[in-house]
Formats: structure tokens, sequence, C-alpha cells
């Protein structure tokens, strides 16, 4: 699979819903669960990052919730995109991106979404065939203005931005012409996963999934 081909099912994944949530996932058990709730809610497109000790099993258990499609995010190194793609994973999410990752992802037929900061990084990245990137950590290295402004010297490339963005900051993203979607973990609040409420959850992603792009 060529980075443009990755990049052209990226798109697709990211034209699913207006969110992708983000989710840390400590306790297997909320696995299943959040998946459901979040499908129910309108948010298909899931990415666990690989952060914690079950993220691999809870990738394995929710790729079985029906309507659900799974990524895995914060992949570093080509065994962790390995082991994403055996566990279910669709795709991948990554920070950034190293030549060791670019090939894993074309050996692994595994559609990657690559993340930049910088013009330099972005053209780097143009250059290899990624047209959808992902922009991290967004909030930080100056939100929606910044993407704003490499949308006029970069108009081709299309992006995900995540780091810090919240419900109310999402609407400035999804209105540039270069976002097809954000990344995001307000949808699945650790408070609300810790006590069950699921309910509360598929509520956050219907408000989520209804947000205008």
């Amino acid at each position: 699979m060529t980075p443009a081909e990755q990049s052209k099912t990226a798109l697709a994944l990211c034209q699913m819903a207006p969110v992708i949530p983000v989710l840390v996932i400590e306790d297997l058990a909320h696995a299943v669960p959040l998946a459901q709730a979040l499908v129910a809610g309108g948010l298909p497109v899931l990415e666990v990052t690989l952060r914690t000790d079950c993220a691999l099993d809870a990738i394995r258990a929710m790729a079985q919730v029906e309507g659900a499609v799974l990524g895995a995010g914060t992949v570093l190194t080509p065994d962790q995109m390995s082991e994403a793609r055996a566990a279910g994973a669709r795709f991948a999410v990554a920070p950034g991106a190293t030549s060791a990752l670019i090939d894993a992802a074309r050996l692994n037929e595994m559609p990657l979404l690559p993340g930049a900061q910088t013009c330099s990084e972005v053209m780097h990245l143009l250059e290899q065939g990624y047209t959808v990137q992902k922009f991290f950590p967004a909030e930080a290295i100056g939100g929606a203005n910044a993407l704003k402004s490499i949308a006029g010297p970069l108009p081709q490339v299309t992006f995900c931005p995540t780091g810090g963005i919240s419900a109310a900051r999402a609407p400035e993203y999804l209105a540039l012409s270069n976002v097809a979607c954000v990344g995001g973990s307000w949808v699945a609040p650790k408070d609300a996963m810790a006590a069950g409420d699921w309910g509360a959850i598929t509520a956050l992603a219907q408000a989520a999934a209804q947000l205008a792009r």
C-alpha cells in the first residue's frame, strides 16, 4: 500500500464522522462497552493509543463491536504497527513520522496517519505521498490559526488535528478547508469510564457527531 493509497483510505475514515475519539484505556473491562457507546452515538472510527499495557487487547476486543473501525494511536515503531495490525487495527496514527515507520506501513499494508507540526515536516510527508496528515499537538502549536495559515501555501494537504482540542474548540478547526475531522478525548472522560456511565459517553458522542464541517 503506497502512501498515496494510505492517505486515500485515511481520508475516507476521517470523513465518516467529524470527531475521532482518542482513547486511553487502562481497564480492559471498559473496552467493549466504550466502543459500543461511541458507535451508538455516531462515532464509528476509534483510535486506541498504545500507551497502556492493555491497549492491544482493547483493540482486539473493540474490533469485534459491530460498526466500530479500530485504529492504533501513538504508534512509534514498526513492531507496534505489526502488533496493532495483528490485533485488528485498520489504521495507525503517529505523533510524527520516521523512515522506519513509513516503511512498516507499506509492508504491513496499514494506512498511516503521520504527524507533522511544521511546514517542512508537512512538505516532507507530502513528498513521500502523504496528502492526509495529523497535526499534533494542535492547541500547543498555534491551533486553528496555524492550520489556516498552512492552507495558504499547502492547500493540497488535509489534516486531522489532535492534541488539546475540546468540544468548544472543535468547530474552529472543522470550519477550515484543510481539516477533515478532529481527534479528541473529551468524548470519553475518565470519570465517566470509571463510573461505567456509558449513557453519558453516548450523549457526548452524539453531540460530537452533529458538529458541522
